[in-house]
């Protein structure tokens, strides 16, 4: 996984870069629940929240066998992660 740009809003090719995945599986991701799109208010277009994409990645990394630690803020509002693994 690359690192996720410095913005809140990420556009359906950008998480498609993040992931390492197309953006057909994003957009099916999208469809299935696992990311929650808006829409851009001028062109309508998909665009998902960073702290969802933050979200996703941290499910992932959990999945994996790594500990992560999450502050105790809103769901939606990951500030920082902290990334663990035992070795």
């Amino acid at each position: 996984m690359k690192k996720v740009p410095q913005k809140d809003f990420l556009t359906v090719n950008e998480v498609a870069k993040v992931f390492g995945v197309s953006p057909l599986t994003v957009r099916n991701w999208d469809q299935k629940g696992k990311l929650e799109a808006a829409r851009n208010p001028f062109n309508n277009y998909r665009v998902y929240r960073k702290s969802d994409i933050e979200q996703l990645i941290a499910a992932i990394e959990f999945k994996k066998g790594k500990h992560i630690i999450m502050p105790a803020t809103h769901k939606k509002t990951i500030r920082k992660l902290l990334v663990r693994s035992e070795e």
